[in-house]
């Protein structure tokens, strides 16, 4: 199928997201769209799959050639078009869709987003086999939301594969996965056999670069600069590409640490739908420690950061001990100076919530609010805004924010308590590299101020400056704990 943009323009709340977009897709050819947070890579890649309806101009065209036959309306193609992104994979978290991986994966047979029959053997044999070329067989029974970011990302990669479209369209598509997986994500894409040998990947990091790439999108404020032949030197410069983000000030003070826990976990198991997802864990963590916790997909980082946190309890042979919490005193005085950054947060918030009541409700801890937020909380969650350049969307709902943009929103959210811990998990997801760089030096000054820290993440680059030790884990148990190894 080919796929023809022509002068398309979009707005979302009156304000341009994408301007005279000309860009033609050929049969076999593999796109890469890069370009800064905000620049509009998700709108253009919904655009093209006919979730997004560009401006109504008399010029603009958008149009798909299937077997000889051209399509004005992307409703006549929908089959023909695989969709898998951060958006995607969050609408099972949104709605419960708990379903077996095995049974997600058939969904793509059947081109429906819940079961609605049963599979035969043949559907189910195919579906397993996809999901041992994804390397994660083992997690067929296993049901959907018991699996890490990571494991869920390979099972919807599987399912967009089952779909057996001409284009798939993947938006971040290698966010949340370790080096092995993303190496396997990669070979996958490269195969012959992936959707028809056509598709458009988005990206933020060389790491998340397919091989297979053969030609590059570039877009800068949603206009493009550069759509043709791939070309690695055009790469380097749009992933360094500055942004029009101001730095984010803050004057470093000295390290302090001291011995006083301000986390201890003991023989700590954690259990979800009969499956312990940690094992007998021991760590303390002390006040202004800054610890960086790695390993593989489905090693138990989100749930060690989620118990930490209280949204997972420890089973009654072992306990979790938290600074000042003692019988009688409500979780809500730990989470009163704790930040948190996680994508469940990303997930659970309403999309019609202002970027200003996101914020406010971290003062409270909560996922929305119960009253309307004081002028002294609006004060604060301005200030907090400001400090992360994003005052100027605070009356705008999430819903026409891009995912970084989202992102760094939660970011202002995690400050507004002006944490003694902050706990974060991914927290640079879906950012590119000049916010991430920025976000990196406003955490560096927090750790320098003596904030408790803990820090879940897949990439080397990520590791805070001042990170004093390192957890490592594997399939829910202790494989390193100590101070970070050179």
């Amino acid at each position: 199928m080919q796929i023809a943009l022509d002068r398309l323009a979009l707005h979302r709340g009156g304000k341009p997201v994408l301007r005279n977009v000309t860009w033609h897709l050929q049969p076999s050819e593999r796109w890469l769209v890069v370009g800064a947070s905000g620049a509009g890579k998700t709108q253009l890649l919904k655009i093209l799959s006919g979730d997004v309806w560009p401006d109504d101009a008399p010029h603009a065209v958008r149009r798909y050639l299937h077997e000889g036959q051209w399509h004005d309306q992307p409703g006549d193609v929908r089959d023909e078009i695989a969709w898998l992104g951060p958006e995607r994979q969050d609408r099972y978290e949104r709605y419960g869709w708990n379903h077996t991986a095995l049974q997600v994966v058939g969904t793509g047979l059947h081109r429906t987003d819940i079961p609605l029959q049963r599979l035969t053997d043949a559907e189910a044999a195919r579906c397993l086999s996809l999901l041992r070329r994804a390397g994660i067989a083992r997690l067929a029974v296993r049901r959907f939301l018991s699996l890490s970011y990571g494991e869920r990302r390979l099972v919807l990669l599987a399912r967009a594969l089952a779909w057996h479209a001409s284009w798939l369209l993947l938006d971040e598509v290698a966010t949340g996965l370790d080096a092995g997986n993303r190496q396997r994500l990669f070979r996958m894409l490269a195969s012959k056999n992936a959707g028809g040998a056509s598709w458009v990947c988005s990206a933020h990091r060389l790491e998340d670069v397919p091989a297979a790439a053969n030609r590059l999108l570039w877009l800068v404020s949603g206009q493009i600069r550069h759509a043709g032949a791939f070309n690695a030197k055009l790469l380097g410069q749009a992933l360094r590409a500055d942004s029009p983000v101001r730095a984010i000030r803050r004057v470093a003070r000295k390290l302090r640490r001291s011995a006083t826990p301000v986390i201890e976990l003991h023989n700590a198991n954690v259990w979800a739908e009969a499956k312990r997802l940690l094992l007998d864990v021991n760590l303390t963590i002390a006040h202004g420690d800054c610890w960086v916790v790695h390993g593989a997909n489905g090693s138990g980082k989100s749930t060690l950061l989620r118990t930490v946190y209280g949204d997972r309890a420890v089973a009654s042979d072992g306990y979790i001990q938290r600074a000042g919490m003692v019988p009688g005193v409500p979780l809500d005085a730990f989470r009163a100076r704790t930040g948190l950054i996680a994508p469940q947060l990303q997930t659970d918030y309403p999309r019609y919530y202002s970027v200003l009541d996101v914020v406010v409700s971290g003062l409270h801890s909560s996922l929305g609010l119960n009253q309307r937020a004081t002028p002294a909380e609006c004060r604060r969650a301005l200030a907090s805004l400001r400090q992360f350049d994003m005052q100027s969307l605070a009356a705008v709902p999430l819903s026409e924010l891009s995912y970084g943009q989202v992102r760094r929103v939660l970011f202002a959210r995690a400050a507004v308590l002006r944490p003694k811990l902050l706990l974060l998990d991914e927290p640079f997801t879906g950012l590119s590299a000049p916010l991430r760089g920025q976000l990196q030096r406003w955490l560096d000054a927090e750790v320098a101020r003596g904030v408790t820290v803990v820090l879940a993440t897949h990439y080397r680059a990520e590791w805070p400056r001042h990170a004093s030790h390192e957890l490592m884990l594997s399939r829910g148990r202790v494989a390193y704990a100590g101070t970070i190894r050179r």
